[in-house]
């Protein structure tokens, strides 16, 4: 699994990429910028992209609308972590394209598991 984590908070990139890696022999990358994750995930192929909601430069919505309106990525699977507990929220992101949306702080022990189950398996 084939694995873009983009989020500007690098406690929370480390260890993700660590339950990812470590637990799930997963192939992991990590950026802490909206727009370097654009310009990756349209130069590379990646299985699910992990994004968070808030960043500074560009935020994740704005990134998964880049994503949804290139040909490339159109329907790459995109999975949101927040902090933001307000259902109004995933219901938003969900609209815009997400495939699901994750609270932070997340269970590591159950990251890896959630994912795959939203990509079904794969």
């Amino acid at each position: 699994m084939r694995v873009l984590v983009v989020d500007d908070d690098e406690d929370n990139v480390e260890v993700l990429v660590m339950c990812l890696t470590a637990f799930l022999d997963w192939d992991v990358r990590a950026v802490t910028d909206g727009r370097e994750a654009l310009e990756i995930c349209w130069s590379t192929e990646f299985d699910v992209v992990v994004l968070d909601v808030e960043m500074p430069l560009m935020d994740g919505p704005h990134v998964l609308a880049a994503l949804r309106a290139d040909p490339r990525t159109t329907s790459l699977p995109v999975v949101f972590l927040t902090a933001n507990a307000e259902p109004a929220l995933g219901d938003r992101l969900q609209a815009l394209g997400a495939l699901a949306v994750l609270a932070k702080p997340f269970d590591t022990w159950l990251i890896g598991e959630q994912l795959a189950e939203f990509l079904g398996g794969r």
